[in-house]
Order: structure tokens, then C-alpha cells, then sequence
């Protein structure tokens, strides 16, 4: 007997902090019938500097900021259903991820805000959200969350591959058949890094095709350097907050120029992406390469010279590179509603496959 197949919207805004992912995919929860439009909806500037402080630990206007952000995201629902022109009520669930202010998962602690109460008020549709919780209860680290969707999406290709997400930060699902064979992890630093360096030394937000730093020269030693941290040694599963790195990097880049600076953290994300998937239990066909980072021509370049597997944009294969974590988190939110597992010992850590999620009911309609 098959599954009910539900219509949901997933919703991610992530550690790059430039705005939000929406997307609408039609899912039991353990196949993917259809995916449907997608939209990046960017934060104003404002916005983004408030959302900068906030994870930067002034936490004085968080009830602020989280009704705000949670009032975007309900603008972001709006325009994707106008878009795919359809109404809320042909819409079963909505998975929201919010915005992760702090991730520490060594002291058992991770904080997402988003008020999945009113995004459900205000949408008029069923939210998901607070996926990570239950995980970290469970003695996990509480992320990656997303390699059981990369594991349906990679099913039909030549196993077994890795799918490499560069984010704010960088992480891997490696995929054999074996759904129990399922490894996850954060790699290290993906964009993050690189956009706060540039952002802080120039007019740009980030490095617009990797041009700044192909532009620099990077200091081999200070490579090594950073390399070293221990984390880069430690075992997955494993996790990163954002600004893990913050201070380590301020040291370590103090003196360097604009253009090399910039060289140096792409080698840095570079080398530690590498580094994860040669510690892999067998070389992958392929690295499948989605999310903002795919776009910075100098990785993906750097990538395909030094990896012996070959490296491609997940959208030579047809994805859509830009909406891979919104379309997971609105098949997070179909599983979690059906009680499925979300996390497993392989991505998180946690001792046994466990479901997560806060189911939030719309209001019922006043006749």
C-alpha cells in the first residue's frame, strides 16, 4: 500500500545569511514524486546586520528578530504559491528550518529561532520546525540533517557518491545503497568565511566567482596552520557552529592583504573539504557539488584539480543546486510528520535512527 503523497514547502535560511530558500516538493516521505518552483528571497541589508549581531551574541533583540525573520519566511510562502499559482489550502505542511544563531554541539546545546506557531497562522498552513532538538537530546550532534534526502536523490546514480553542500559552512553525505551505510558530517568552513573577510575589507558581500582570491596569493604555512586545527582530526559524525573559527582565523590572518587573505580561506575550505572525503571508507564516482559555494568558479576549480574523483554542479545532473535544502527540509517535515527517522548514528551521531520535529496546527477557519 502506498503512502499518502503530501504537498510541502520547505523553507531554509542558512549560515551565509543571505536570505531564504523556498521550495515547494510533493513527497511520502520516502520517495520524491515531484518538485516544483523554487525561490531565493534576499535579506536588506538591515536585516542581515541584525541577523548578524544576534549570532554574533548580542542577544537583546531576539524575540525581535525571530518574529521578523518568521515574518519573512510567511512572505516567502506567499510568493511561492503565487508563483506556482496555487492556493495555501492545496498545501499539506510547511517545513521550517529558521535561522541557526548557535550550534554547540559538544555541550549538548543548538538554538534555531523561528516561531513555527505563527508562521502556521500566518501561512494558514501545518508548520514543522525545531528539527534538531530531539536529536541533540538524543546525544547527537543535532546536524547534518540532510543526507536522507541526499540518499533518495542519489539512489539512481553510480554509487557510491558523494554530494558535497557548500553552505556558510561545508558538508558531505557519502551514499552507498545501504541507507544504514549513510555518513554525514560537516567538513569545515564552506562560505562563511570568505564572505565575512571580503564584506569586512571591501564593498562586496562575497567573493564574486572566487575572483578575489584567484587574485591573491596563499601562504602555504599559514595553510598548514590552519589545517591543524584539531577539529579537521576529530572522527565523524561531527558539526561545526558558523563562527567555530572565528577567533583561530583572526590570528591566523593578521597581516595579510586583501586579495591573499581571501586566497587563503578558499584553500582553507578547499583543503578540508578534500581532507573529508579522502578520509572516506571507499573514493566516490563522483562529488556532486550543491549550494551557494558551486557558484565560486576558484573552488569549484581548485576542487576538480586536486580531488581524484570527478567533481560536478548538481546541476548538470538536473538538480537545482540553489533549492536542495529547501526541498530536504520539506521532506524532513513530510517524515517527521509521519514519525520517520530524520537522523541516524551515521550523520549525527545520535545511538539510533530517530524522527524530530514541532508539529504546529494552523488555526482552525472561523466559518
Amino acid at each position: 500500500m502506498q503512502s499518502k503523497i503530501l504537498k510541502a514547502i520547505g523553507l531554509m535560511s542558512g549560515t551565509s545569511m543571505d536570505g531564504i530558500d523556498v521550495a515547494l516538493i510533493e513527497t511520502d516521505g520516502h520517495s520524491i514524486f515531484k518538485s516544483g518552483p523554487y525561490l531565493t528571497i534576499p535579506y536588506a541589508a538591515e536585516f542581515r546586520n541584525s541577523l548578524q549581531d544576534l549570532v554574533s551574541g548580542d542577544h537583546s533583540r531576539s524575540e525581535l528578530i525571530e518574529k521578523q525573520l518568521t515574518l519573512k519566511h510567511a512572505d516567502a510562502v506567499e510568493k511561492l504559491l503565487n508563483q506556482a499559482s496555487i492556493t495555501n489550502t492545496q498545501v499539506d505542511l510547511i517545513g521550517f528550518h529558521g535561522h541557526t544563531i548557535n550550534h554547540k554541539p559538544e555541550t549538548g546545546f543548538t538554538w534555531q529561532i523561528g516561531d513555527g506557531k505563527l508562521l502556521a497562522s500566518k501561512t494558514g498552513i501545518d508548520v514543522v520546525n525545531d528539527f534538531r532538538s530531539t536529536d541533540v537530546a538524543a546525544g547527537g550532534q543535532g546536524a547534518p540533517l540532510v543526507p536522507i534526502f541526499h540518499h533518495l536523490l542519489a539512489q539512481n546514480l553510480g554509487l557510491p557518491v558523494v554530494i558535497l553542500n557548500i553552505g556558510g559552512v561545508a558538508n558531505i553525505t557519502w551514499v552507498d545503497q545501504n541507507v544504514d551505510k549513510l555518513i554525514g558530517f560537516d567538513t569545515g568552513p564552506g562560505n562563511a568565511l570568505i564572505d565575512d573577510w571580503v564584506s569586512g575589507h571591501s564593498k562586496y558581500t562575497y567573493d564574486p566567482d572566487g575572483r578575489i582570491a584567484l587574485s591573491g596569493n596563499v601562504n602555504t604555512d599559514k595553510l598548514v596552520q590552519l589545517i591543524s586545527h584539531p577539529f579537521f582530526d576529530a572522527s565523524p559524525p561531527k558539526s561545526l557552529d558558523r563562527d567555530a573559527f572565528k577567533f583561530f582565523i583572526i590570528s591566523v590572518l593578521e597581516g595579510e592583504s586583501f586579495e591573499n587573505g581571501a586566497a587563503l580561506l578558499t584553500a582553507f575550505t578547499v583543503m578540508t573539504i578534500i581532507k573529508a572525503i579522502e578520509d572516506l571508507p571507499e573514493l566516490p564516482t563522483t562529488c556532486i557539488v550543491v549550494g551557494g559555494g558551486r557558484h565560486n568558479k576558484t573552488i569549484m576549480h581548485q576542487l576538480d584539480n586536486k580531488l581524484s574523483t570527478k567533481v560536478i554542479s548538481g546541476d548538470l545532473i538536473g538538480w537545482t543546486g540553489d533549492a536542495i535544502e529547501a526541498q530536504a527540509f520539506g521532506f524532513l517535515a513530510v517524515r517527521s510528520k509521519k514519525e520517520l527517522p530524520i537522523s541516524f548514528p551515521g550523520t549525527t551521531g545520535v545511538p539510533l535512527p530517530i524522527s524530530g520535529g514541532r508539529y504546529n496546527v494552523k488555526p482552525k477557519r472561523q466559518e
